[in-house]
């Protein structure tokens, strides 16, 4: 199938050219899903044993308990790194479809914060994988050790897994939405810095209500939240007086000031 053409802002186009792009890129993305899904089924074996590595190292043999519970894991898993790396593709398929409605300069910063957003997202990742996962499962699995015997099972450990690396991700994607809410004028840096006692404490009530019960979990997802916030004011300043600057420069405001 031919790849849809990305169309050019404002460009004129009827409905049945908008619904032809649409199934277009439809089509690509579930086809960049099947590649993503194949190559996590063929790694499965490789990423079960990245996501084992966190348990402490009595415990890196999860147990199943059922007849399709290995199978329906190893797919999981697979469908969870298929989505992971197509991913990239989806949202460029996304955003190529509703661009056109939108200026080109916000086309232009729009794109940057998707860069920077994902790689936020993937430090997330990274940080959770080697720092809050490790900590919250070696709590979680000693927790009144002498009291219970305790084994993993394996699709709860890979669902807690994803969800937590999942969650963490997303947590350094602070910087992103509160520059956003910024640049849409919801708020300001003065604000955020004026109210920011206020921002601390709905920050650890964000941590509270993330996924992780522990309270290893919830620290670790605290931490950089904080730091997070306390990085989206400043750069709320710096972006705020670029943005002016900008602006005050643009033709229409020249236009407007002679």
């Amino acid at each position: 199938m031919k790849l849809p053409r990305r169309l050019a802002h404002s460009e004129p186009a009827e409905l049945v050219d908008h619904l032809g792009e649409l199934r277009a890129r439809l089509f690509v993305s579930l086809g960049a899903l099947s590649a993503g899904f194949a190559i996590g089924y063929a790694f499965h074996a490789r990423l079960i044993g990245l996501l084992n590595e966190a348990l402490p190292p009595g415990r890196r043999h999860p147990i199943t308990l059922g007849v399709t519970e290995p199978f329906m894991t190893s797919i999981k898993v697979s469908l969870y790194a298929g989505f992971a790396l197509a991913l990239p593709v989806l949202l460029w398929q996304a955003w190529s479809f509703f661009a056109p409605a939108v200026a080109e300069g916000t086309q232009r910063a729009i794109g940057w914060f998707v860069v920077v957003a994902t790689l936020l997202f993937g430090g997330g990742v990274i940080f959770a994988y080697r720092l809050a996962l490790p900590a919250a499962v070696h709590f979680l699995t000693n927790y009144d050790s002498s009291l219970y015997d305790i084994q993993v099972r394996a699709s709860s450990y890979y669902s807690f897994a994803l969800l937590v690396l999942l969650s963490v991700g997303l947590v350094f994607e602070l910087p992103i939405f509160m520059l956003g809410l910024v640049r849409l004028g919801v708020t300001t840096s003065a604000k955020l810095r004026r109210n920011r006692r206020i921002g601390y404490v709905a920050v650890a009530a964000l941590a509270v209500i993330l996924p992780g019960v522990d309270p290893i979990t919830t620290a670790f997802e605290m931490v950089p939240l904080l730091v997070l916030y306390e990085s989206s004011i400043w750069l709320s300043v710096l972006f705020e007086r670029r943005w002016a600057t900008a602006s005050s420069r643009s033709p229409a405001s020249s236009a407007s000031g002679g």
